[in-house]
């Protein structure tokens, strides 16, 4: 199918269209694995290797590739994978990477059809990974795929989202959320469209998010700018952008254990969520908007502080108070200027 053919009335060979056609399609005699999948890795050993292990039940089905970047993981993360997992490509950084460089290298080196990034923290449930895949190969004018993803008590975990506006981004994921107006943050969660079927979206989480070789090479790799959150929402949009659908399918499912890495450092989490999402906000709705967000931010984080500092000095558990305040003043001076703004 999509082969360039003749007929006995045919003079030309057909022309194929490079819109409609996989190029890993139009070239079958190029065997590749059906699947790369990504997973850039920091101290969590033991996910790991509940990760890895359910990925290796699904290799009966499609023809996998399993990259590990680790960025410099003090727990043993590297020993384990190379000593129980051999036929996992490990590459080691003696740097944290941060999450968007990290599946860059670990893209660079695979060679599937399909690129799978995939966290450490996720289990990956009977044969989800074929169901991606498969899904990719039947809709072409697919660019990316999100599994439903499940919390440790099989609760459905929110992962289908639509772009979000300057107004989601002041409220979305700040202390000001609880006084969001309903319909703003119902929109940016998608919450009209039900769990359990197949929906056209804006973007997925990027805990699973599957992405075909030709979509890649045609929007680009992920904006290292980011270090840590927002990257997949930035990708997504360039995918959306440049005219591919983005699609939620609750037919495969993964369990996700939220933020198992990133909790590790508390404050950082902080001032690279919240510089990320300046970032994407400078990028995609230019410099007034992000101007706007930094400086409710910061007036946030400012409140926040006092707030703390003023209930550590009446005696209501001053360890906790310290700890938070030096953490939003970390933040405060931080600035949260995005890199490269």
């Amino acid at each position: 199918m999509g082969m360039e053919h003749m007929t006995e009335n045919d003079s030309q060979p057909e022309t194929i269209r490079p819109d409609i056609v996989r190029p890993d399609i139009v070239r079958p005699d190029i065997v590749r694995p059906d699947l790369s999948i990504i997973i850039v890795n920091w101290n969590v050993k033991e996910l790991l290797r509940d990760c890895l292990t359910s990925i290796q039940q699904n290799q009966e089905t499609i023809r996998l590739e399993v990259i590990v970047v680790d960025s410099a993981s003090r727990d043993g993360s590297p020993d384990m994978v190379e000593s129980d997992f051999p036929w996992v490509k490990l590459i080691k950084s003696n740097q944290n990477l941060g999450y968007p460089r990290g599946n860059n290298v670990g893209i660079k080196a695979s060679s599937g059809r399909n690129v799978l990034i995939l966290n450490p923290d996720t289990v990956v449930l009977d044969d989800a990974l074929g169901i991606l895949v498969n899904y990719l190969e039947l809709h072409i004018d697919v660019g990316a795929v999100g599994p439903q993803l499940l919390n440790n008590d099989g609760s459905v975990q929110s992962s289908k989202r639509r772009f979000p506006s300057l107004i989601t981004g002041l409220f979305e994921s700040t202390w000001l959320e609880s006084l969001a107006p309903k319909y703003v943050l119902e929109k940016y969660y998608a919450q009209d469209l039900p769990d359990d079927q197949e929906n056209d979206v804006d973007w997925v989480t990027g805990a699973c998010l599957i992405v075909p070789r030709h979509v890649i090479d045609h929007v680009g790799l992920f904006d290292e700018g980011y270090f840590m959150y927002s990257e997949e929402l930035d990708w997504c949009r360039r995918i959306n952008d440049a005219g591919w659908r983005i699609v939620y399918l609750p037919q495969a499912k993964v369990v996700h254990h939220v933020g198992k890495s990133s909790e590790q450092a508390v404050t950082e989490r902080h001032i690279n969520f919240q510089q990320a999402k300046l970032r994407y906000f400078r990028k995609h709705h230019g410099r007034i908007s992000a101007g706007i967000m930094r400086a409710v931010l910061l007036a946030n984080y400012s409140w926040q502080l006092a707030l703390e500092g003023a209930k550590g000095l009446v005696g209501h558990n001053r360890n906790l108070r310290r700890q938070r305040v030096q953490a939003y003043w970390q933040v405060i001076r931080s600035g949260l200027r995005p890199a490269g703004y």
